[in-house]
């Protein structure tokens, strides 16, 4: 405890003779640390609120992950009501926390979910538009907002008009560290891409960096399974956790991964042979083991689970016919609305062809030959196949369950192969918040002064990211950006 204590005002001093130095001064109410989903709301909306406004972004271009997001999560929303569709705040409450086994931070989870519907008509308000209401996996629930142009979309029309309020957005600026004094933080430091010192004083200030999707030394302390590939995720490197830690915040759901669909290196969410890796046929492990019913790739979290427990590689497997299937009636799970559900893969050929240079695709015309290609045994491999056909003759998995829909028998060549890893969103948690996204301490003070939104703020997830309900992620970027933007502009009325 003494060398946390001495390291922390260690840091403090520093911080303090680095603002000293600093080349310029801003004084504003909130600096915003990160211009992602979650820092583009909350800026906007303590803008709104009156509140004056900086926000520094270290990567030339704003939007971070968030700008590939499809659609977000509401719950009696005005498109619910439309529709007639009755899912309440209450039973999605449940549902989350009972997924999360009451792991997750209720009165956190609680105001997300109560402010989900407000959120979709302040979007509208604001400009955007939405396209349709559906869920992400057929049974789901019909949750997931898609809005027009994407992520990408919404984020610029806020950022528009955010600027236009005359506020500025820091690009190719890093904030470097909190400035705290007498226990209340009242700044940032940051560094502009010239090497120009920063002090930027505020009431308060909202930390919306992202993760440490990209922080390898952060990822094998902290989660369960380090090397699965970050999709989308750039710069991610857990800079605004790690100021919040030296202010005195604790940490919470360091451990939580937004797992992904596995899918084959190389390979964009437009690839036909991405989406043919993405359907459950038949999933081996490097040892040519079947490990899985092959369905939960419903369920992003699952397939990732049961993947990394493999060591974070497999094999989808199929033969011609099921090939033909999918080019002639369509794909059964959908990537997203990039290739959705139904979709016929008619580029397969060519985007499988690219695979094959790439190493990732295989086909053979016997399974001795797709064993020599991929390095599965050869043995292991024809009795796993001998297997699993036989399951599919009697129209039941006696192994794992599948859902007798998805059995299809390999067993017309040519046989295909496609190499698929372990895949990631980023990071989702990392400091400890309260309902109001207050960071706080071990015993849930506030640390005075400080917010943390989006990715960086544990508490939403317990210790396990869920796909129940789509579009949980963009909308607790969402959410927790607006609660903490104005949360803060009222505070900085207040002081």
């Amino acid at each position: 405890m003494k060398l946390r204590v001495r390291a922390f005002a260690a840091v403090v001093a520093s911080t303090l003779a680095i603002a000293a130095q600093a080349d310029q001064t801003i004084n504003t109410d909130v600096v915003v640390i990160g211009a992602g989903a979650a820092g583009t709301a909350a800026s906007y909306a303590a803008a709104e609120k009156g509140a004056k406004v900086v926000v520094l972004e270290k990567q030339a271009r704003t939007g971070g992950t968030g700008q590939f997001s499809e659609g977000i999560f509401a719950v009696e929303s005005s498109l619910q009501r439309e529709m007639n569709y009755t899912l309440t705040t209450d039973q999605a409450f449940k549902l989350i926390m009972d997924y999360s086994h009451w792991r997750a931070n209720p009165k956190l989870v609680r105001a997300f979910v109560d402010k989900s519907a407000d959120s979709i008509e302040w979007l509208k308000a604001n400009g955007v538009t939405f396209e349709k209401l559906t869920s992400n996996y057929p049974g789901g629930l019909y949750t997931w907002h898609i809005y027009h142009g994407r992520g990408a979309g919404w984020i610029k029309t806020l950022q528009d008009k955010f600027t236009a309020l005359g506020y500025p957005i820091m690009t190719e600026t890093s904030a470097t560290d909190l400035i705290k004094e007498n226990g209340k933080v009242v700044g940032v430091l940051a560094k502009s891409k010239d090497g120009e010192k920063i002090e930027l004083r505020a009431k308060s200030v909202i930390i919306a960096t992202g993760g440490f999707g990209n922080n390898k030394e952060m990822l094998e302390k902290y989660v369960r399974f380090p090397n699965a590939m970050p999709v989308a995720n750039v710069g991610k490197t857990g800079d605004g956790i790690q100021m919040a830690w030296a202010a005195g915040a604790a940490a919470e759901g360091t451990e939580v991964v937004a797992s992904y669909r596995p899918g084959p290196v190389g390979e964009s969410t437009t690839s036909h042979t991405g989406a043919a890796a993405k359907q459950p046929h038949l999933w081996l492990n490097p040892r040519g083991e079947r490990f899985a019913d092959e369905g939960i790739i419903f369920q992003w979290p699952f397939a990732g689970n049961a993947l990394e427990k493999q060591g974070g590689t497999m094999f989808v497997v199929f033969d011609q016919n099921t090939l033909d299937y999918m080019k002639t009636k369509g794909i059964d799970v959908g990537v997203g609305v990039m290739v959705p559900v139904t979709a016929k893969l008619d580029k397969f050929d060519e985007h499988f062809q690219r695979g094959q240079k790439n190493g990732i695709a295989f086909k053979a015309n016997s399974v001795d030959e797709l064993a020599k290609l991929t390095g599965m045994p050869a043995e292991a491999l024809k009795k796993t196949i001998t297997r699993y056909n036989e399951n599919v003759a009697v129209r039941h998995d006696r192994d794992f369950a599948k859902d007798a829909k998805f059995l299809q028998a390999v067993s017309k060549p040519p046989f295909y192969a496609i190499k698929s890893v372990a895949t990631t969103l980023g990071t989702l948690g990392g400091v400890k918040v309260n309902e109001n996204l207050q960071a706080v301490n071990q015993q849930e003070v506030p640390v005075p002064g400080l917010y943390v939104v989006g990715n960086d703020a544990g508490g939403m997830y317990g210790d396990s990211y869920d796909l129940l309900m789509a579009g949980s992620t963009i909308g607790f970027a969402v959410n927790s950006g607006r609660i903490a933007g104005e949360h803060a502009a009222q505070a900085a009325k207040a002081r």
